[in-house]
């Protein structure tokens, strides 16, 4: 029994190590990232012992992760704040955020193919691949091309 005992808390000690190191970055920084939650908090510092300096109700808005310190993420959002979010409150999912007045999303990646909307400044959307200054840009179902100048996010 004693055995078994110290296995069970051998293998518990290894799930521990492998949850956080696959909570590590992959990528070095800066790198794109996006609010999962309906609700985040940004925080001044890296625990829940700082206080909310920002509280985003935005799912899918865009963030720079500028710094790494543990499960903690020091991010900067559009209009250039930065503080600390958990990782867990962060998705990979690429995103982006329209910064033009407004922005033409066409129907094929160039200026002369037909407009199938106009997002507005504040629009955020979900990027798919990025090429010779246009995204796919997908606005809660509403799909089209948008030139990556027009938007803040992960175009590259």
């Amino acid at each position: 029994m004693k055995g078994y005992l110290r296995r069970a808390g051998i293998v518990a000690a290894a799930l521990c190590i492998a949850g956080e190191a696959s909570a590590s970055p992959t990528k070095p920084v800066p790198y794109w990232a996006s609010v999962r939650q309906d609700e985040a908090r940004m925080r001044v510092g890296p625990s829940l012992d700082y206080p909310s300096n920002w509280i985003y109700r935005r799912r899918d808005l865009p963030v720079k992760v500028v710094q790494v310190l543990g499960l903690w993420r020091k991010v900067e959002d559009p209009s250039g704040a930065q503080g600390w979010m958990h990782v867990r409150l962060l998705s990979d999912t690429p995103t982006a955020i329209v910064t033009a007045p407004v922005a033409p999303m066409r129907r094929s990646a160039n200026d002369g193919a037909p407009t199938v909307f106009r997002a507005e400044k504040g629009v955020v959307g979900r990027l798919s691949s990025c090429r010779d200054g246009w995204c796919g840009f997908d606005v809660s179902g509403q799909r089209g091309y948008i030139r990556a100048a027009d938007i803040w996010g992960a175009t590259s």
